[in-house]
């Protein structure tokens, strides 16, 4: 703006400018058509007010004007006139503008001049200096005729009608284009819709073996067959150094957290990425159904809600890798497994990167060794491409692959549990229920069977098992076969030669065969998918190996029509199925390893079975080799394990094998007493185990184990704890004398697995023999369930530390609370708005752990008014956040607050002991200023945010002595720069946990560091 304007008062120009326009009355000016510029100056029309030489002398004024300003004047004097008669032209061109105040203001100040100068004659003859007046006394002038319109009584009217006209006319033009053209957004709810209804339909049912027979389907509705079981994480006891819970609270609270079991499908809701073992039949599978389906929902129950806007992506390795194929990128997921939706361009990409992906990987035992690595390459580049929101879950067999296998992409790892006795209960009922009235006169029966006969009882330990023990014990009248062997021959006979004739169907496909043709037959299939490492075939090579070995058989190549046999065995067998087109494989994989087993014996190809000894996929093979060997074949394969363990490089192949052999012994019907001795001394020379991963492998021999295992003496503290969690995993009454020996043990951390191990066995039986001999010095007492509690109660024991779990009912709960009155408590409770009452009470309250719901509604008000609290754990902060813990002088460690307002900073300096603080890394930035805790010495700090706030830790604890870092499952292994931590002069320890920490350089040399 030209410096003569600037100096020009607004006092002055507005009155002139206001003279151009006609003075409305009073109201909206709403009615009528639009009224244009034309219509609203003053000199022109029916109200004019002014000539067009009034409005020249106007301009003159706004000329002189600017001349009289003080200063150098803007033009040359002698031009006055001229440049008043081309403003005079520019301001009557207002009249000539076919457009109304509102697009006026819309329009601006300049691009108003602009139009002006178009509408008026150039102006000629002007110099430089005074053109340059002109266009900006021009625009001056415009800015104040714009300034005068938005206070016309009319305009605030008339712009909202201009506004909605707009919108109108925009949402009309959006709506027809969408029409035409639909958006990525659009398309993608549409198909996820479709795509939904998809996953539901083809995960939402299963078969419950046994059930499919007579008038009976054969698939059930997964909600009715679906029976949550509990995963666990290995067992890590603290560290023998780790011998203040204070000090190290986040390493505890964490180990804590990971230890009980859970349930299985809600392992995904506490951490975002998940590698869950189990046994064949343990329901891995039946698992990654259950959370599609329940991600398909519209409205999944209250339990599966933190799935409702998740994306699943079910993904069979056995299928994806068929062919040997490259494992498929995000486009190709759908495809890959036989889905026949075809999804929007980019579809998968955008829901994995918005993080709204639920990806379940099913199977790495159910490909071969060698693509395992690959696989484990393609999950990296997944987790590299989509680290953001999205839930991942891996499923494997036990030892398909080793510990940590995937800890470094921040997997939490969990197995699942054996079934429960309360677990069995629950399966048998709900299996006989589901079998219709029939079947309800032998749920009592076998449930007796099940209590009195340990042998029964060993086989009950996973859904596949029960379901064959139910099946068999209706099927036969309530006789039942001795052990896996006799199950297995027993299923076989009733699926392959029963089945038909009891449904009444007769030759549905016109082939009739009876049971030993059909399995050797099948057997072959079963023996190429394990020789191959493969649990699914294409279906033409599945027909090649069944016509091939059909003439050999001659009940089968008396029908003449070998394609209709085949046909028949993949329809009527019960054993096959075509799980996507133009594929085959068994109907579970406990099956596959069965028949390969008897091929292998039939045919006699001992090398190959021991060849393979070391392989986990052949675990079960070896055992089922064993069971329908004769005794001189199983003296053969047992040397010859004995010859392969010999061979074998390193200890964990040595062990495989060993613990292999040993496992299968219970299978031997008949075995010379000198190898069965050679094979368990060769097995006590690895007793006591050295890692949690061997103790766990060493169970699986089962029973017999335990008359290798050692006493307590001679044993240092961590023999002990790996020959009790062997025990511990024996699921068999007979271990309880055993562990009954380390009740007293003085180190924590075998009673600890002592007390872990209540749930894997009858209730009153251990509580009596184990847990009411336990030394309580430092042990926390966990009770799971009200069976639990009662036994507690029952015993007369009162122990003054307590683990609380959230099936533990409030009844329960508060009567277990009196009964007991502890001085340190964890807590851990469901629900939104959990009922703490139970707390005021406990006057001798020490330490508290309170494990609540996200999101959980509860006030510090529910603490007891009196207790001597010294430390107080919350994993969701109370709604008033801290106020109010001044109350508790004696407190001096408060951890896991989440995100600490600045009232919370305050209220922790009220805290006159206070020596240890945990928050989330953000809390730090609301820290007042002049704010400090010199006398914290300890500092646990949660990285669930971002890590800029950091830098104030020197300042807010400036003594820190140790310090735990721990990140969240969804940040595990990002680099995390430490050399801030520089400034701290009495820094001596730092627990990382889930943590890769850089600048580590730059701290002092005698600066502890612990990664875990």
């Amino acid at each position: 703006m030209d410096p003569a304007l600037i100096r020009l008062a607004s006092s002055a120009i507005t009155p002139l400018i206001k003279k151009l326009f006609v003075q409305e009355g009073p109201g909206a000016g709403l009615t009528g058509q639009r009224i244009r510029l034309s219509r609203l100056v003053s000199f022109r029309g029916e109200q004019r007010t002014l000539t067009e030489r009034d409005v020249r002398k106007l301009a003159g004024r706004l000329v002189a004007d600017a001349l009289t300003v003080p200063g150098e004047p803007p033009f040359p004097p002698d031009e006055a006139q001229a440049v008043a008669d081309a403003l005079a032209r520019t301001l009557l061109a207002l009249g000539d503008l076919d457009m109304n105040d509102v697009q006026a203001v819309r329009l601006g100040h300049r691009e108003l001049a602009g139009r002006l100068r178009g509408a008026a004659p150039a102006p000629a003859g002007l110099s430089t200096d005074a053109a340059l007046f002109l266009e900006s006394i021009t625009e001056w002038a415009c800015l104040h005729v714009l300034h005068f319109f938005t206070q016309r009584s009319t305009f605030v009217a008339r712009t909202l009608v201009e506004q909605s006209r707009t919108q109108a006319e925009l949402i009309a033009k959006v709506d027809a284009l969408i029409a035409r053209t639909p958006r990525p957004f659009a398309q993608d709810a549409a198909f996820e819709h479709r795509y939904r209804a998809y996953v539901a339909k083809k995960h939402g049912s299963l078969t419950i073996y046994g059930i499919d027979l007579h008038n009976s389907p054969d698939a059930w509705p997964l909600d009715v067959a679906y029976l949550s079981l509990e995963a666990s994480a290995p067992e890590t006891p603290p560290q023998a150094d780790l011998t203040s819970v204070r000090e190290t609270v986040n390493t505890l609270l964490a180990h804590r957290a990971a230890q009980g079991p859970r349930p299985a499908d809600q392992a995904l809701a506490q951490q975002a990425r998940v590698l869950l073992r189990g046994v064949a039949g343990s329901g891995k599978t039946t698992l990654v159904q259950w959370l599609a389906v329940s991600a398909s929902r519209s409205a999944p129950d209250e339990r599966m809600a933190y799935l409702g806007d998740r994306v699943p992506f079910v993904l069979p390795l056995r299928t994806l890798t068929r062919h040997g194929e490259r494992l498929p990128a995000p486009d190709r997921f759908l495809s890959a497994v036989g889905c026949p939706l075809t999804p929007p361009d980019g579809w998968a990409d955008r829901v994995l990167t918005s993080g709204r992906g639920l990806v379940l990987v099913d199977g790495i035992d159910e490909i071969p060794e060698p693509e395992r690595d690959r696989t484990r390459r393609w999950l990296r580049d997944l987790l590299a491409a989509y680290d953001s929101g999205n839930r991942w879950l891996v499923t494997s067999r036990p030892s398909a692959v080793r510990d940590d296998w995937l800890a470094p992409e921040g997997f939490t790892e969990l197995t699942l549990s054996p079934m429960s006795r309360t677990g069995v209960i629950a399966f048998v009922r709900r299996w006989h229920a589901a079998a219709g009235p029939d079947a309800a006169s032998y749920e009592q029966p076998l449930l007796d069977a099940l209590r009195t006969k340990q042998d029964l009882a060993r086989l009950a330990t996973n859904p596949l098992m029960c379901g064959l023990l139910c099946a068999l014990h209706r099927d036969r009248r309530g006789f039942l076969p001795r052990g896996r062997k006799g199950l297995y021959d027993a299923a076989l006979d009733m699926l392959l030669a029963r089945r038909d004739r009891e449904r009444d169907m007769g030759d549905p496909t016109g082939v009739d065969l009876g049971e030993a043709p059909q399995i050797r037959l099948i057997q072959r299939l079963a023996y190429w998918l394990t020789i191959n490492g493969r649990t699914e075939m294409d279906r033409s090579r599945a027909e090649t190996i069944v016509l091939d070995a059909i003439p050999a058989i001659p009940d089968a190549a008396a029908i003449g029509r070998p394609e209709a046999v085949f046909q028949h065995l993949l329809q009527r067998s019960g054993l096959l199925r075509e799980p996507g087109p133009g594929a085959v494989d068994f109907v579970h994989r406990t099956f596959q390893d069965y028949l390969a087993a008897k091929a292998i014996v039939d045919d006699w190809h001992v090398g190959v079975l021991t060849g393979h000894a070391g392989d986990d996929q052949w675990e079960d093979v070896i055992r089922m080799a064993v069971a329908h060997a004769r005794p001189r074949e199983c003296a053969e394969i047992f040397t010859e394990l004995l010859k392969a363990a010999d061979r074998a490089t390193d200890r964990r192949a040595q062990l495989r094998v060993l613990f292999v052999a040993a496992a299968a012994l219970e299978h031997a019907t008949e075995l010379a007493p000198d190898i069965q001795r050679a094979l368990l001394d060769r097995t006590a020379e690895v007793i006591p185990p050295r890692t949690p991963q061997e103790a766990r492998e060493l169970a699986t021999v089962g029973p017999v184990v335990l008359d290798l295992l050692p006493g307590p003496e001679g044993l240092d503290d961590e023999q002990a704890r790996m020959v009790v969690t062997t025990a511990t995993h024996i699921r068999s009454d007979a271990a309880l004398p055993y562990l009954a020996q380390f009740a007293e043990h003085a180190s924590l951390p075998v009673r600890a697995q002592l007390m872990w191990a209540w749930s894997r066995f009858d209730t009153a039986a251990y509580a009596e023999e184990v847990v009411a001999r336990l030394g309580p010095e430092g042990l926390d007492f966990t009770v799971a369930s009200d069976e639990q509690a009662h036994e507690l109660m029952r015993l007369g024991l009162r122990p003054t530390r307590l683990d609380l779990r959230k099936h533990l009912s409030d009844a329960l709960l508060s009567e277990l609370l009196g009964h007991c009155d502890p001085a340190h408590l964890a807590l851990e409770r469901e629900g939104t708005s959990p009922d703490l009452s139970c707390l005021r009470p406990l006057e001798r309250l020490e330490t508290l752990h309170l494990d609540l719901a996200q999101e959980a509604e509860w006030s510090l008000t529910c603490l007891p008014p009196k207790a001597p609290l010294g430390f107080i754990y919350m994993r969701e902060p109370a709604e008033e956040g801290l106020k109010g813990l001044r109350r508790y002088p004696t407190l001096d460690y408060v951890a896991g607050t989440g995100r600490l307002s600045e009232d919370d900073w305050w209220e922790l300096a009220a805290l006159p002991l206070l020596a240890g603080v945990s928050c989330e890394v953000g809390s730090l930035a609301f820290c007042p200023g002049t704010l400090s805790f010199p006398g914290v010495s300890y500092a646990g700090i949660g990285f669930f945010t971002d890590h800029s706030a950091l830098h104030r830790l020197v300042t807010v604890f400036p003594a820190v002595e140790r310090l735990g870092l721990i990140s969240a499952v969804a940040e595990s292994g990002v680099p995390f720069d430490v050399s801030p931590l520089a400034d701290l002069p009495r820094l001596k320890r730092i627990d990382a946990r889930r943590l890769r920490l850089t600048g580590t350089e730059r701290l002092s040399p005698g600066i502890q560091i612990i990664t875990m």
